[in-house]
């Protein structure tokens, strides 16, 4: 008889290899089916998301007609107080009769960062040395009602499969270009067989180091991130950097958590990124906390950015010398690593404009 070690030493016959294997592949399928039907049943009706937050009472205050669609999935709406219009996570998605007034809104723009202007191929932006970022999809697991690229042309101005040869060929004779951004959209709103197209492709430019993905698919959609996923970024010969997009710390719960903790030991380097929102986390201890939690979920707050001026914005916008007085309270409450560097995006800059003083 065999001993227990014998048992277990023992190589997979070709058999059980392709038992195992099955086995696998019909995890990674359900997995793959489960967020994309998340993904498709998204919400987009505010007067829905109202009524199952037991707050139809407000319907008067937002804004039913607008262009820019209320989307949001069941992982984000299960961390909303039911009953609190004044919810952190509900005011992020909830479209507002205040994106609509001309004197709140007088100040926004449509393109506030540059990005048209640093387009140089068809979806490709070139503004800063070193790095390129690629806007492969506008589509997004939720519509957050701060978004600076909310009136993008993603139609004329996405990389598209049809444009991904300009692209490439920009990258390869560019030979400083060392980190690429993906951005959108969400780029992780792509399944793992476009991702790993493109990232594939990219691998073969021997002078690309670095892949940073900006999402916030972590926060809103976590089922995304599955096994297949995992392996994907784990086996890519580039170093990944993934930068999260999470607010307030209400977004990241016990879920979130699992799923950060599963990327970092797949070996993705976790940032976070914030905008200032005001009534949403324009107070110490709300930063503070957030600050605290992302070090719990393996990730270390990256930058605090300053609202982008877009039109239909700016009722959250927060003013510089109150990003300042916030700074310098919550630099007393905690180390200096989990401090967000205070930044703002100004077009035509060569890099993230930090603000020390006001």
């Amino acid at each position: 008889m065999s001993s227990p070690v014998e048992l277990f030493s023992k190589p997979l016959t070709p058999l059980a290899a392709d038992a195992t294997h099955t086995k696998t592949s019909e995890q990674e399928d359900k997995q793959e089916s489960l967020w994309k039907k998340e993904l498709a049943n998204a919400n987009i009706s505010a007067a829905d998301l109202l009524k199952r937050l037991e707050l139809g009472q407000h319907i008067k205050e937002t804004d039913a007609q607008s262009d820019f669609k209320c989307l949001v999935t069941d992982s984000y709406i299960n961390k909303m107080k039911v009953g609190n219009i004044n919810d952190p996570l509900l005011r992020q998605v909830l479209p507002s009769t205040k994106e609509n007034n001309l004197s709140l809104q007088q100040n926004g723009i449509d393109d506030p960062v540059g990005d048209l202007n640093a387009q140089v191929t068809q979806g490709l932006l070139h503004k800063y040395y070193g790095r390129a970022l690629i806007i492969n999809t506008g589509a997004c697991a939720i519509h957050c009602r701060y978004c600076f690229r909310r009136s993008y042309p993603y139609q004329q101005s996405s990389c598209t499969n049809k444009v991904q040869n300009d692209t490439l060929t920009y990258l390869s004779k560019h030979t400083e270009i060392e980190e690429i951004i993906l951005s959108g959209g969400d780029p992780l709103v792509l399944d793992n067989k476009k991702l790993s197209a493109l990232i594939t492709r990219l691998e073969h430019i021997k002078h690309i180091q670095t892949l940073r993905i900006h999402t916030r698919i972590p926060v809103v959609l976590p089922a995304r991130i599955t096994t297949g996923l995992l392996q994907l970024l784990q086996k890519s010969r580039l170093q990944i950097v993934m930068v999260i997009h999470a607010n307030h710390a209400n977004e990241l719960q016990s879920t979130e958590y699992a799923k950060l903790h599963l990327l970092q030991k797949s070996g993705v380097t976790l940032l976070n990124q914030s905008v200032l929102l005001k009534g949403i986390n324009d107070n110490a201890d709300t930063l503070v906390t957030l600050s605290k939690r992302l070090f719990q979920c393996k990730t270390l707050p990256y930058y605090l950015h300053l609202l982008d001026p877009v039109k239909g914005v700016m009722h959250f916008e927060t003013s510089k010398k109150s990003a300042h007085y916030l700074m310098q309270e919550i630099s007393t409450q905690l180390p200096g690593y989990l401090v967000p560097k205070l930044v703002q995006e100004i077009a035509g800059s060569r890099s993230k404009t930090a603000i020390f003083r006001i």
